[in-house]
């Protein structure tokens, strides 16, 4: 080996991970990070030997992969409108039974193929669509970033590997591929909803705003499935309450505290119809419109203090035998505290496999809080802020810790 190519296998023995790592960071894509690193590293085998080797092998390695990454994607937004050209032009007519018109939402269909599994549909899908970074997605999976990234990048490789064309589905493809489509739709309101990067605003209204255009397209598509109409009913009824959610000062207002007449009622009416629209249609409820009905429910009361608790319960109750989740049992202890009092609910609460959840220990902060334990209650919100990512919540949240009585 010559010496150039000595300081080439050393460089990239020590130096290929800070180039792959600077590189996603700037770009958000770990796969193409990576293509591009290897492409510095071979360009850098043609011409360092004749040129010599550069002052900075590190930094040159780094803007050069950096160069590469930017070709790479100007390629890959040509190849998809070239794409989108040659779909417009094929002879045959696509779909039908009711075009997808939207290019966003075809794209969404496209990466919720029923050849990958659920869970890869929807991370894919998030990373692609709907522009969220790995670090949101972990997040919303509540799994580990490197675990994220590996899923979305076997993702990739299964589309590609298995030839999964690039395709607009017809009216009878649709059933098959909804779930995920709506699991997509739901994740990115929830992430405009409670933004989970502490350096963005708390509350995204580009991304709520989306999710629902989106869902109404999908509505439009599927008018007789009930579980679509009961997610845009979620979240017209959530996106209400916006205008209410956030203080002057930048802080997340619990929903007990909120402004009721501020509330959206046109948003609230259209969503109540959907609801009472779903119940009309006497199938069993599926899990959105039984989430959209506890949503109905809150939004029905002109004030907390009128809230129907034990409709909520029994309809928490109606989801926990379709999703025992814990996520979901969290939920229903939260409104059984309104019920049964906050010692019947910490009981739920503690049981619960939900450690690296920050909304864990905000409920359990809250319930030690309205015991009196003082103390117990401090350490939960410490664990809460911790965990927390949304910059209006950890507010909310440093406040509530420092309003308890001090410690003697």
């Amino acid at each position: 080996m010559t010496d150039v190519g000595e300081v080439i296998a050393r460089v990239h023995r020590e130096e290929w991970a800070r180039v792959v790592a600077t590189l996603a960071r700037r770009i958000g894509d770990l796969d193409v990070a990576e293509e591009s690193a290897a492409e510095a590293f071979a360009a850098a085998v043609e011409h360092w030997p004749a040129a010599g080797v550069p002052p900075n092998p590190g930094g040159w390695l780094t803007t050069t992969a950096h160069r590469k990454a930017i070709d790479r994607l100007r390629r890959e937004v040509r190849r998809e409108e070239k794409h989108r050209e040659a779909l417009m032009l094929r002879s045959e007519p696509a779909e039908p039974f009711g075009a997808i018109d939207d290019d966003r939402l075809r794209l969404i269909f496209t990466c919720c193929h029923p050849a990958l599994a659920m869970e890869s549909r929807v991370a894919l899908t998030l990373r692609m669509v709907g522009g969220l970074t790995v670090p949101e997605i972990a997040r919303a999976f509540l799994v580990q970033e490197t675990a994220m990234g590996r899923r979305i990048t076997r993702a990739k490789v299964k589309i590609k590997d298995a030839r999964i064309p690039y395709g607009i589905p017809y009216r009878e493809d649709l059933p098959a591929r909804v779930t995920g489509v709506l699991a997509v739709l739901y994740l990115i309101f929830n992430e405009g909803y409670l933004a989970s990067d502490p350096e963005k605003e708390p509350i995204r209204a580009d991304l709520t705003t989306e999710a629902i255009r989106l869902t109404r397209l999908v509505r439009a598509l599927m008018p007789a499935d009930g579980e679509v109409a009961g997610l845009l009913a979620l979240m017209l009824l959530t996106e209400a309450r916006g205008p209410a959610r956030l203080s002057a000062t930048g802080e997340l207002v619990a929903l007990g505290d909120q402004d009721r007449g501020a509330w959206d009622r046109a948003l609230i009416a259209e969503g109540h119809a959907l609801v009472r629209a779903c119940l009309d249609a006497g199938r069993p409820p599926g899990r959105y419109q039984i989430l959209a009905a506890i949503n109905a429910v809150h939004t029905s009361a002109p004030d907390v203090r009128y809230t129907d608790w034990s409709q909520v319960v029994a309809l928490y109750d109606q989801l926990t035998r379709l999703d025992p989740s814990p996520i979901v049992r969290l939920n229903r202890a939260i409104a059984l505290a309104e019920l049964d009092g906050p010692s019947v609910a910490l009981a739920e609460v503690d049981g619960l496999p939900l450690d690296g959840y920050h909304a864990f220990h905000v409920a359990r902060a809250e319930l030690l809080r309205r015991l009196g334990r003082s103390d117990q209650a401090r350490a939960a919100y410490d664990r809460a802020i911790e965990l927390a990512a949304n910059s209006g919540e950890t507010a909310y949240l440093i406040r509530r810790r420092d309003q308890l009585p001090a410690r003697r």
